[in-house]
């Protein structure tokens, strides 16, 4: 059973920096990808935000977020980070850790998620 917990959200101002954490657990997480999706509000559609893929660590990115955040992984301690520099508001959602096998596609498990929010 995949377990996956977020933490590092908060409050944080316009500019500023926040790094998130995906705890993995339950199995090898070898052959799949990771991902990052938000919510900005209940009812919205889950956008994607970043993914990486657990063996080469291979990246992708939402074009609203290129150039901000950086996804990575620590396979030593089963986890995957966001690191978001220059906020904004916009940036403000309940973030989602996403964990899915390359092969064969499925929607994979989700963590319970981390509010972020972006002060003006």
């Amino acid at each position: 059973q995949v377990q996956l917990v977020e933490s590092g959200g908060g409050l944080v101002q316009a500019g500023g920096s926040l790094r998130l954490s995906c705890a993995a657990s339950g199995r090898s997480f070898s052959g799949y990808v990771m991902k990052w999706f938000r919510q900005a509000a209940p009812g919205k559609e889950r956008e994607f935000v970043a993914r990486i893929t657990w063996n080469s660590g291979s990246t992708r990115y939402a074009n609203s977020v290129k150039g901000r955040f950086t996804i990575s992984r620590d396979n030593a301690k089963s986890t995957v980070y966001l690191q978001m520099n220059s906020l904004k508001p916009e940036d403000t959602a309940v973030y989602y850790c996403n964990a899915a096998p390359i092969l064969p596609p499925s929607e994979g498990s989700w963590g319970q998620g981390t509010q972020v929010t972006v002060s003006s």
